[in-house]
C-alpha cells in the first residue's frame, strides 16, 4: 500500500453542468439505488487484491505506472483503491450516484494530487482522453449499454486501451429466471428491507450451494460424478465465490436485487461492440469468466 499523505482534492461536478448532461430517469434511479449500497458497507474497498486482479486480467495493472486513468462509473472507489497502488500518473472517475462522501474516506492512502473525481452522468460525460480507461460492472445496469461502451471509446485517446467486465446472458439461466424476477419487487422496497429482508434469507441457501459444491469438486474422484458437477447451475462462479465469506455473498446478492434494472449480454453483443471504427480489430479479447460474465477490451485506433 502506498503511504497515507492525507486527504485528496477532487474535483466535483454537478451532473447538470452542460459537459456532463443530465441522466435519464431509469439511469439515475439505479445511480441512487446502488448509492444506498455502497454507502451501507464498511470503509474501506470491499474487493480483495486478488478479485481485482481477477477483474483486470488480462490487462497488467503495473502498465498503469505513470499512466492517466479513468473509471467510468466508480461506486464507492473500492476499483480505484487498488489502481492507485500502481501509481498512474493521474486517476479519475466518475459515478452518478450520490457516493463522493464516501469514496472520499477510502481513497485517503492514495497520494496528494493523483485522485480526480466527478460527480455525472458517464453517458454524455466529457472529461478527455486517457491513456486506459475501465468501466466494470456498470455497462449492465445502464439504460443504454451501447451508449456507455461508446463512452468508454470516446474517452480512450488514440491508441489507448480499455478493458470491461458485463454481466454474460450465457451462463446465468438461474438468475434470469428466478432472481431477476425478485430483483423487480425488490428493487422498488427500502434499501434496508431489501438488504435484510431479502438479499439476506436468498444469500444463505446460495452460500450452503456454493460451500457444498466447493467440498464435493475437492472430495469426488470419479470422471462420471465431476461430469455431474460440471453440469450443475452456476458451476464455475459458486466455486468462485466459495472462497469469499458470508458478508461477500450477502454484498453480492444486495448488489444484484438493489438495482431497478439490468442486462444481461451476449457474446454476440460485445463482438458488434468491438467492431467499432474506432476500435483496433487486431487488438480485441474477449473472456468469458466464471462461466456467467465477459471481459473484453483492446485499444483505439492510432491516428
Amino acid at each position: 500500500m502506498l503511504p497515507a499523505e492525507g486527504p485528496q482534492t477532487q474535483k466535483e461536478t454537478d451532473p447538470r453542468d452542460a459537459s456532463f448532461g443530465v441522466a435519464s430517469r431509469a439511469d439515475a434511479q439505479t445511480a441512487a439505488a446502488f448509492a444506498s449500497s455502497w454507502n451501507a458497507v464498511r470503509v474501506g474497498s470491499v474487493y480483495t487484491r486478488d478479485q481485482f486482479l481477477d477483474w483486470f486480467s488480462p490487462v497488467d495493472p503495473a502498465s498503469l505506472a505513470n499512466q492517466t486513468v479513468l473509471e467510468l462509473g466508480f461506486g464507492n472507489g473500492s476499483q480505484l483503491s487498488h489502481v492507485g497502488d500502481y501509481r498512474p500518473a493521474r486517476l479519475c472517475g466518475i459515478e452518478l450516484g450520490d457516493t463522493l462522501e464516501q469514496t472520499q474516506k477510502n481513497l485517503q492512502h492514495l497520494p496528494k494530487g493523483m485522485l480526480e473525481l466527478h460527480h455525472g452522468d458517464l453517458t454524455t460525460a466529457d472529461l478527455g482522453r486517457f491513456d486506459f480507461v475501465y468501466c466494470i460492472g456498470v455497462l449492465h445496469h445502464l439504460e443504454n449499454p451501447q451508449k456507455g461502451f461508446e463512452s468508454v471509446l470516446r474517452h480512450t485517446r488514440p491508441g489507448g486501451r480499455f478493458h470491461c467486465w458485463v454481466y454474460g446472458r450465457e451462463g446465468n439461466g438461474v438468475v434470469i429466471h428466478l432472481v431477476d424476477p425478485i430483483r423487480r419487487l425488490a428493487s422498488k422496497l427500502p434499501w434496508w428491507v431489501n438488504k435484510f429482508g431479502v438479499a439476506f434469507p436468498l444469500a444463505v441457501p446460495y452460500y450452503a450451494y456454493a460451500k457444498s459444491l466447493q467440498f464435493a469438486s475437492r472430495h469426488v474422484r470419479t470422471p462420471k460424478m465431476r461430469r455431474i458437477l460440471e453440469q450443475l447451475p452456476l458451476e464455475d462462479y459458486s466455486l468462485w465465490i466459495a472462497q469469499r465469506p458470508f458478508a461477500f455473498f450477502h454484498h453480492v446478492a444486495f448488489d444484484q436485487l438493489v438495482t431497478p434494472q439490468t442486462h444481461y449480454i451476449r457474446r454476440a453483443q460485445i463482438e458488434s461492440w468491438l467492431r467499432h471504427p474506432d476500435v483496433d480489430p487486431t487488438s480485441t479479447y474477449i473472456i468469458q469468466r466464471n462461466g456467467n460474465s465477459w471481459k473484453f477490451g483492446g485499444q483505439s485506433k492510432k491516428r
